[in-house]
């Protein structure tokens, strides 16, 4: 299946003033390559600092990037005009990690949503309004929501007008920054699903920026392990989970609490702190915090290679079978599945109990 978003060897860098007179360029992203099919979700997960939201800036252009290229449906949108950009902005649409920040807090809900129907000119009239309201009750939430401002909703809610100011425009692809970070696990489990729906209904291909593991594992086909601005890992969710081959996803995957998950005597604690972008490491980025690095890996930079079928390793050392299994006591992916979906059916069970056994669930503003 050819790919509706290939990045290839994408670069960033912001020029940081470290003297009267020099800048030097801070990497915050370094050759990052991936694809992303259509109707399929990609995970990009690493540590805070990795490189993570700024490679989703630089794919859609919210930010101009250094180097490399984006293809989009076959089309280098880095090379596009002004005007062509904004064409493509309408197949082209994120959901940004805060949407208190990212609503105006001047607008209400519907204005917020008509907004992009009458920029790019797909409604005009009555039918602006009977299309917001269509998108509300897409993602579950109803007409009376419509002359709220942002600040008269729940967190969820607000996400959901997020997620809805992204469909009006009927994309293609959708970047999604961190889009539950900020939500407990219940409306976390609510949103994921309804993303999942949205998916399945409009084909939609996501890039899905997080730290959170289990959320990736709950809705990525495949994953990308970011550290200091490069990838050091990418496969099938499933397989990276549960089989990871680079010492660094290894030490992520360990990091995550609770008993029932992974034996407390199999977790990896990695030494030192993260170096810092403005003077990335030699060779292999990882190697000043990797118990299994030698003097090849303090000089020889370290590329995504293929390790099995669509499971690529940045590690040679990987390659030469001395990085050791990682022993996991069950699959992630299908623990994290099972304790999300775990959370939302008692979260449903205690909120039908309340309502005398009506098991809809339906977020109330904040006062």
């Amino acid at each position: 299946m050819n790919p509706i978003l290939s990045v290839r060897h994408l670069k960033k860098q912001f020029p940081i003033r470290t003297g009267w007179f020099q800048h030097t360029p801070l990497r915050a992203v370094d050759g990052v390559s991936f694809e992303v099919r259509a109707g399929e979700t990609v995970g990009l997960v690493g540590e805070s600092g990795s490189g993570k939201s700024t490679t989703g800036l630089a794919v859609l252009r919210l930010i101009e990037p250094s180097g490399g290229a984006v293809l989009f449906e076959g089309e280098d949108i880095t090379k596009a005009s002004a005007q062509r950009m904004q064409a493509l902005r309408q197949k082209l649409q994120m959901v940004f990690q805060d949407p208190l920040d990212s609503l105006n807090p001047r607008l209400t809900v519907g204005q917020i949503l008509a907004e992009p129907l009458v920029l790019h000119g797909l409604a005009q009239g009555r039918e602006v309004q009977e299309r917001t309201v269509a998108l509300l009750r897409r993602v579950k939430l109803g007409p009376e929501h419509v002359g709220r401002y942002p600040h008269q909703l729940s967190g969820g809610q607000r996400q959901r007008v997020g997620i809805a100011r992204a469909l009006a425009t009927k994309p293609r692809l959708v970047v999604l920054d961190e889009p539950t970070s900020a939500l407990d696990v219940s409306v976390q489990a609510q949103l994921l699903n309804l993303l999942r729906e949205l998916q399945a209904e409009l084909n939609l291909a996501y890039l899905f920026i997080s730290h959170d593991l289990a959320v990736v594992s709950h809705l990525a086909e495949r994953v990308a392990v970011m550290y200091l601005g490069q990838i050091v890992e990418f496969g099938p969710t499933a397989e990276v989970f549960s089989s990871p081959r680079h010492p660094y996803t290894q030490a992520l995957l360990s990091a995550i609490p609770g008993e029932q998950l992974l034996d407390e005597r199999q977790r990896i604690v990695l030494s030192g702190e993260i170096p810092s972008p403005l003077n990335p490491p030699s060779g292999c980025r990882f190697h000043t915090r990797c118990p299994f690095a030698q003097d090849v890996c303090r000089q020889e930079p370290q590329t995504l290679r293929s390790y099995a079928g669509e499971h690529g390793v940045a590690c040679g050392r990987a390659f030469e079978g001395a990085i050791p299994p990682f022993a996991i006591e069950q699959g992630h992916a299908q623990a994290f599945s099972s304790a999300i979906e775990d959370a939302r059916s008692r979260l449903f069970a205690r909120r039908a109990a309340r309502n005398g056994g009506a098991s809809q669930f339906e977020e109330r503003p904040c006062a």
